[in-house]
């Protein structure tokens, strides 16, 4: 089998996606990595609904390579507070929806290992086959271990005319989403849920697109049915809603 992961991905140079965060869940005295995530500002990481779970405890890991080894300039990061989107559904991931943001209770230092991520301008759409890449620490084929190393793979974004296809995603897939992949050969797995959709602006610049949500039932890399990833395009608004309440919030406290 190869050795590469995400699903046929590649080591991702060190350091290369320094927005990338590993979201962690404490298990019997154990951190164990959940998800991934995208710092947006110095004291706020954007991922998935569908990563948080009120049960647990989290934290924030920036400036991370290799989960199994000490890194100096990396740091975990307690939240201060989780906001799930209020109208994801955990029973119905069709439904959209599946972002949550995480304020940090510190903010980070910026460095070389710990850059923040830009977001698209609101209603951003991608054309057909737009070059973008999934990062993450997630498993290296269906049912397999996380990988060590963070993982990038070139996905293509299949745009919605062809993601809703009957025998693609068909109505599974709302225009508040995104899909990448789909050839059967490179996906996401478990383990990338949260993670970025990167991909590169007409000025040179990446940006986040997605926030890694959903992959068949089937398996990861399973043809016709990419990757879908909820659209960070269709959510700017919501984005800075929260940033301020939160502020508000705890100017009040």
């Amino acid at each position: 089998p190869l050795t590469s992961r995400v699903v046929n991905g590649v080591d991702a140079k060190p350091h290369s996606w320094p927005w990338q965060i590993s979201l962690q869940y404490e298990r019997d005295g154990e951190w164990r990595h959940s998800c991934g995530g995208s710092l947006i500002a110095a004291n706020w990481v954007m991922t998935a609904a569908h990563c948080i779970n009120t049960k647990f405890s989290y934290r924030v890991f920036v400036g991370k390579h290799n989960l199994v080894e000490e890194e100096a300039g990396s740091k975990a990061i307690l939240p201060e507070k989780i906001i799930v989107h209020e109208k994801w559904h955990p029973i119905f991931v069709a439904f959209g929806n599946d972002i949550a943001l995480i304020k940090l209770s510190e903010p980070v230092t910026l460095s070389d290992q710990v850059q923040l991520g830009c977001i698209p301008a609101p209603g951003t759409l991608l054309t057909n086959l737009y070059p973008c890449y999934i990062t993450g620490w997630g498993r290296v084929y269906t049912g397999g271990p996380i990988a060590d190393k963070l993982q990038q793979a070139l996905m293509p974004v299949a745009d919605h005319a062809t993601c809703s296809q009957s025998d693609w995603w068909g109505i599974a897939v709302r225009t508040s989403m995104v899909c990448a992949g789909g050839d059967g050969i490179i996906a996401g797995c478990n383990g990338d849920s949260g993670g970025p959709l990167n991909c590169k602006n007409a000025e040179g610049f990446w940006e986040i697109h997605g926030i890694a949500s959903f992959v068949s039932g089937f398996g990861c890399n399973y043809e016709k049915k990419p990757t879908v990833f909820t659209r960070v395009s269709a959510f700017n608004s919501w984005i800075d809603q929260v940033k301020k309440m939160a502020d508000v919030f705890l100017k009040l406290h």
